[in-house]
């Protein structure tokens, strides 16, 4: 069983920065995620999407944010369970709490921090009636293991940025890569865009627009998919040994909404900005997760959750301690990696 003193259910930027701010008061964080990587929406959606609501970045890449958020909690030595989904939660005797994931393992802690941003996220699956048949028999949502795709044929369907940068990874991957979208315009980065129009140009991306992916043929596993030009109605048989339909993410409260907390409009609801507590002591929801009057759903919203959060449940683990704020520029940043990040000190010299 894993052991921590803040469990974070979700490794978006607020939970990120919740290890921060918990590191600070010599708190240890593990977090849970559903998603293969940390990042969130930020890595798995937009990576390549700028934000301008940063403070202290007039822009930064989604991407780029997440990278930074890793940097700043490195020294705090943080846990992950990743690509596992937060599906059950048992309140014990003394308080604290058990999560149990989807694929059984356990987490034990005496506070729990829910920053599931919207929720799970579940693929956005194309309409195909035997769809099923071929999950994890040659469909996949997403690409956890690259070197899968070592030396086969894959068909890549989507039109944004997720679609487009693993059709140019794994050019350097696979035998051989199509890639599938609906309209002849792609929605994601200009220069993913760019970078595959030059590799089409090369030969290493077979590009097939407007155009849409039909049905799936093989016996047992997938061995090939018809898809249909929009413009012409005409049919086209694609050879291949993986289809990975990136549609995007659909966001799901999921099995967290089964805990008995209190839900309102797919949310969980919190105490009114006091220390962002949900209705059971002990679990707190930040970020876009939650709501209360005058909610934001801001990424610099969710930072100042996570502090207050993380204040709290210092109080809540440490009740007979009197923590005493002190800021950074005056205490400096102790790593539990045993690194120091501080200030240099004033000299003093008497003056004869």
């Amino acid at each position: 069983m894993i052991k921590t003193d803040i469990l974070i259910i979700g490794a978006g930027p607020t939970g990120l920065f919740a290890v921060f701010e918990a590191g600070l008061l010599q708190l240890k964080c593990h977090l849970i995620d559903a998603l293969p990587q940390a990042g969130g929406q930020c890595s798995e959606i937009y990576p390549k999407k700028p934000i301008y609501d940063i403070p202290g970045f007039p822009e930064v890449l989604a991407g780029e944010l997440v990278d930074n958020l890793m940097e700043q909690i490195r020294p705090f030595q943080p846990g992950f369970t990743l690509g596992e989904r937060a599906e059950t939660i048992e309140k014990l005797d003394d308080g604290t709490f058990v999560v149990t994931t989807n694929k059984g393992t356990k987490h034990h802690a005496p506070v729990v921090a829910i920053a599931g941003g919207l929720g799970s996220f579940e693929p956005r699956k194309p309409l195909l009636d035997n769809l099923a048949q071929y999950e994890d028999n040659g469909v996949a949502y997403m690409i956890k293991e690259p070197e899968v795709y070592r030396d086969k044929k894959v068909l890549i369907a989507g039109g944004g940025d997720s679609a487009l940068d693993w059709s140019i990874f794994l050019t350097d991957v696979a035998q051989e890569v199509t890639l599938v979208h609906r309209r002849n315009e792609f929605r994601g980065a200009l220069d993913s865009v760019e970078k595959v129009q030059h590799l089409k140009n090369q030969g290493k991306i077979k590009l097939m627009t407007p155009a849409e992916v039909v049905s799936l043929h093989g016996d047992g596993k997938l061995e090939k998919v018809m898809v249909r030009n929009t413009d012409t109605d005409e049919d086209t048989e694609v050879a291949v040994d993986h289809f990975i339909p990136l549609f995007g993410l659909s966001p799901k409260l999921g099995p967290i909404g089964n805990w008995g907390l209190e839900i309102e409009k797919n949310a969980i609801k919190v105490d009114n900005t006091l220390d962002y507590q949900t209705n059971i002591p002990g679990i707190y929801a930040i970020g876009d997760v939650n709501t209360y009057p005058g909610k934001l759903k801001l990424i610099l919203c969710g930072f100042h959750e996570a502090t207050l959060m993380c204040q709290s449940a210092y109080q809540r683990i440490h009740p007979d301690k009197k923590y005493v704020m002190k800021y950074t520029t005056v205490g400096g940043v102790t790593g539990f990696d045993g690194s120091k990040k501080e200030a240099p000190k004033a000299v003093v010299k008497a003056i004869d």
